[in-house]
């Protein structure tokens, strides 16, 4: 379906793919001087560096990216969480959804107490917390369907870290001691982090013989057999029970759905569908953005007024977010109608240009933040972009014994009653309820740009619900205002959701300037210190050389690989 509409002062065309992208497909990709990777750590960005020389491509480069993440970025990498994968490969746009599953036995009301109120010590810690994961499965059916080199191979980079070890960071061990007394008392993950020591060599054993049975097994070795006991035998542990079974495991499926494609500018974006809200709701900021064209006219980037009126745009957002978006095997979700020109047009017009709007008269308009991403690109101009999580930092706090792996607290993310805020302060209603087998909805947007057919940027960011306003901005300063990748990535981000009313936040190392936090609090807003914004992981293609620049604002790691 081609929806088209006029913009204020410029045409813009957004198309959305639910069933083929035969104009994509057409386009011839083109050699590049060199593959390049963008890593939250230096580890992935190395595995990926081996499986581009080796002559594999983007996608086998993400499998090992995302296996090696799973040992030495443990707060967010992982084999017990779930993801998404936007991959734009032979010219064609392909979308796999390899979020984590609720199990069988789940319930709307499991996470209620006495009172009907949520109750998030169940929803945020604990095996009561996981859902089924996803990730394993997800990057088989990746490398099954595209991978040039042989699984093994794709595998061995990770293996070698758990036997072997790796020198652990500073910035892991804080966070390690930021997270783990949410975990005292209730989970086993004292035991498992507690020999973690800066600049020592952590060996994971266990781990590597997971992996080792993934290696030989494929995605079996993980869902069935030894391991799938080892995860069911966890969930009886502890004060809290979990209710993932032998069933859920053996029945866990990822889905290649249609990407959502829209056109922005000169570019096609290659972003993220339902059960993501990020890539629809990044089409409408970008697309009501060019609406209010007037109003942003002469405005500095991130003067108060430039603040202002993106709260503005970004309210709107998050009320359809709240009301839409769930799991599309589940609920019928409007994607056609909340990206469609004239909605958004309408949508910019209702922005006021003084002050906030009220937030209860921003209503729908039809009727944690630890995740991690990378970016990859091969020498052939395929690229994948890749965000997969635990939800919460360190997910659900539990170690599976026997198998030194992490599980998510992703059942967090579904809405536990219609109307109260997640983790991440986020409020959802029914289409986000929580049913067995439902897949829960996710601000994770992993998103590719073209020009002319061709990659111009793999972009895409952790952080919760400031993930697609994070990944906005990057595409904005890099593109409106003309940026070179490094600036336009370490440039201060700000981010509004909603709720709480009128509130705008800023990033803890980069505080809100004086006169930027005067002329915000004169039109109304309530200004917060955030403690967390996001780790951009983008690739840039200049001509037909990669830029890599990666975030500041964490340990991440960028290589150009020739």
């Amino acid at each position: 379906m081609t929806i088209a509409g006029r913009t204020l002062g410029s045409l813009l065309l957004f198309t959305v793919l639910l069933a083929a992208a035969p104009a994509l497909a057409k386009t011839l990709v083109g050699a590049l001087t060199a593959g390049a990777v963008a890593s939250p750590d230096r580890f992935g960005a190395l595995a990926a560096r081996d499986a581009l020389r080796k002559g594999g491509n983007a996608v086998d480069a993400a499998v090992a990216t995302g296996f090696a993440l799973a040992v030495t970025y443990p707060e967010a990498g992982n084999l017990g969480g779930g993801g998404f994968m936007t991959v734009y490969m032979d010219g064609k746009p392909y979308f796999l959804d390899y979020r984590e599953r609720a199990p069988a036995a789940a319930r709307a009301d499991m996470y209620l107490n006495a009172a009907g109120d949520p109750d998030t010590a169940l929803s945020l810690v604990g095996n009561l917390s996981a859902g089924v994961p996803g990730t394993v499965r997800g990057l088989y059916d990746a490398h099954q369907r595209f991978g040039k080199l042989s699984w093994k191979q794709d595998l061995a980079p990770a293996i070698a870290l758990a036997k072997r070890g790796f020198r652990v960071p500073a910035a892991l061990i804080a966070e390690r001691d930021e997270a783990a007394p949410q975990f005292a008392k209730t989970t086993n993950f004292a035991a498992w982090a507690a020999p973690m020591r800066t600049g020592q060599l952590f060996r994971q054993p266990e781990l590597a013989g997971v992996l080792q049975r993934i290696a030989d097994q494929g995605a079996d070795g993980f869902y069935k057999g030894p391991t799938a006991d080892l995860v069911v035998a966890q969930m009886a542990r502890g004060p809290i029970k979990g209710l993932i079974t032998r069933a859920d495991l053996a029945a866990y499926t990822a889905v290649w759905r249609e990407p959502v494609v829209g056109q922005w500018r000169d570019f096609s974006l290659i972003t993220a569908p339902p059960p993501s809200s990020g890539g629809i709701a990044l089409l409408q900021m970008l697309q009501m953005k060019a609406d209010a064209a007037p109003l942003f006219r002469g405005q500095m980037l991130n003067s108060p007024q430039y603040l202002h009126l993106l709260a503005e745009i970004e309210k709107r957002v998050f009320a359809d977010r709240a009301s839409y978006l769930g799991d599309p095997d589940f609920v019928k979700v409007p994607v056609a109608a909340l990206i469609a020109p004239d909605y958004n047009a309408r949508r910019a017009r209702e922005i006021d240009p003084a002050r906030p709007s009220a937030t209860a008269g921003v209503v729908p308009g039809l009727e944690k933040p630890q995740t991690t991403h990378f970016s990859i690109l091969d020498r052939w101009g395929n690229a994948v972009s890749n965000t997969y999580t635990l939800n919460g930092s360190f997910g659900a706090g539990v170690v599976v014994e026997g198998a030194g792996f992490l599980l998510n607290d992703e059942m967090d993310d579904f809405s536990a009653k219609p109307g109260a805020p997640n983790m991440f302060g986020v409020v959802g209603g029914a289409a986000n309820a929580i049913a067995p087998g439902k897949r829960p909805l996710s601000s994770m947007t992993p998103t590719i740009l073209l020009r002319n057919g061709r990659v111009a940027m793999v972009v895409g960011t952790p952080g919760g619900s400031r993930i697609f306003t994070s990944v906005f901005q990057v595409i904005v300063n890099a593109y409106d205002f003309h940026l070179p990748l490094k600036a336009a990535v370490a440039a201060p981000r700000y981010h509004h959701q909603l709720l709480p009313a009128d509130t705008i936040f800023a990033e803890p190392y980069s505080p809100f300037p004086a006169s930027l936090a005067a002329g915000l609090r004169t039109r109304g807003y309530k200004l917060v210190n955030q403690g967390y914004n996001g780790d951009i992981a983008a690739i840039e293609v200049a001509g037909r050389t990669p830029v890599v620049a990666p975030d500041p604002r964490a340990r991440g790691f960028g290589l150009v690989v020739p």
